[in-house]
Order: structure tokens, then sequence, then C-alpha cells
């Protein structure tokens, strides 16, 4: 008895000592060392694209460019839509030039089309997408929401890489974020579809 008595205050004080130990990790995330914050993570999944994306300051070249083509509403809409959203990074790879005439009155037509070149109808997971290529032999197509053709991959490390129609490649760099009308996934450059005269 004496033994257990003796015992209680010893378990009592390495129970409060742990508490105070995991609630410090929880509360304050730098006292257990640097925290990598994934492009995303401030996302929910309760809030549709263009709540989201507009949450993500990683996004928000895409986010500016939706803004000034008038094409809120449609990745606001019930949906369900796949979107592959560029981080702005990925904007700085283009020619400063594309990205000047872009933003310009006159290519209004041309902004509209990249920016829906970056969506498909219907929500889309990786695995989705992975089963798609598996089952044409390597070789996925799409057709985004500005009629043209997106293709999917599987590289040597194992990442989906989408391919333009002028031959650009990038890589779903965060994917499956799930979004109230569809689902988000982060790619590592734009999409660029080719030019069509109308």
């Amino acid at each position: 008895m004496k033994k257990l008595l003796l015992l209680a205050p010893i378990l009592l004080y390495a129970t409060t000592l742990f508490a105070q130990s995991t609630g410090t990790s929880v509360s304050s995330p730098k006292n257990i060392g640097p925290m990598t914050v994934a492009v995303g993570d401030s996302m929910r999944k309760t809030n549709d694209i263009i709540q989201n994306i507009a949450l993500t300051k990683d996004l928000s070249v895409f986010y500016s460019f939706i803004k000034a083509t008038n094409f809120a509403e449609t990745y606001k809409s019930k949906g369900p839509i796949t979107i592959f959203v560029p981080v702005n990074e990925a904007f700085a790879i283009l020619p400063a030039s594309k990205i000047d005439s872009l933003n310009k009155p006159a290519h209004f037509w041309e902004l509209t089309g990249l920016i829906a070149n970056h969506a498909i109808a219907g929500s889309l997971t990786a695995r989705d997408i992975e089963k798609q290529i598996n089952g044409h032999k390597g070789l996925a197509t799409f057709i985004t929401l500005a009629g043209s053709k997106l293709t999917a991959k599987i590289d040597a490390n194992r990442n989906i890489v989408l391919i333009d129609e002028t031959g650009g490649e990038s890589i779903l760099d965060r994917f499956d974020i799930k979004q109230s009308n569809g689902m988000l996934h982060v790619v590592n450059h734009v999409l660029v579809p080719k030019v069509r005269v109308i």
C-alpha cells in the first residue's frame, strides 16, 4: 500500500508533464521544428473552387486571371468540376511578354481560353486519372472546358503528368483537394491550349 501511495505522485507528475508537452506541440508547432505549409492547406471542403482559390496566396495569379475573365461563375457553379491550378511560380516561367499581353483587353478571349483549359467536367481524383491512364495503354485524354485536349501519363517517378496541346508538361504537385463543387489539383506549370481562330 505504501508503495502505491509513493507511486501515485510520480504518475501524477508524469501525466501533467506529458499533457503540458503535448499541449505545447499542438498549440505552438514552431517548438517541434520547422513546418512546411503546402499549397491548399487553407482550403475548406465546404467552400467552392473560387472561395478556396481566393484563400490561397500561392494561387493568386490564377485567381486574378479568373476575375479578369468573368469565369468565376463557372467555377462557382454546382459542377462537378475538376480543376488543375498552377502555382504563382508557374506563371513566372512564361515569357513576360505573354503575361503582359494576356492582361490586355484585346486578349480577353485568349485569357478566357487559358483559364478554361485548366478544368474538365466531372470530379476526378488522382486515382481516377491513374485508372484512365492505365486503361488506355499509358495515355489518357481529357477534354477541357475550353474544348481542347489534355493528355495524362505517369512518369518514371510515378508522378501524374499533364501534357497540353503545345506539348508543355505539368506535374500534379498536390492532388485530391476536395471542393464543395468538385476536385482541385495543384500543378507546377501553366497548361497552354493551341491558339484557335474564331
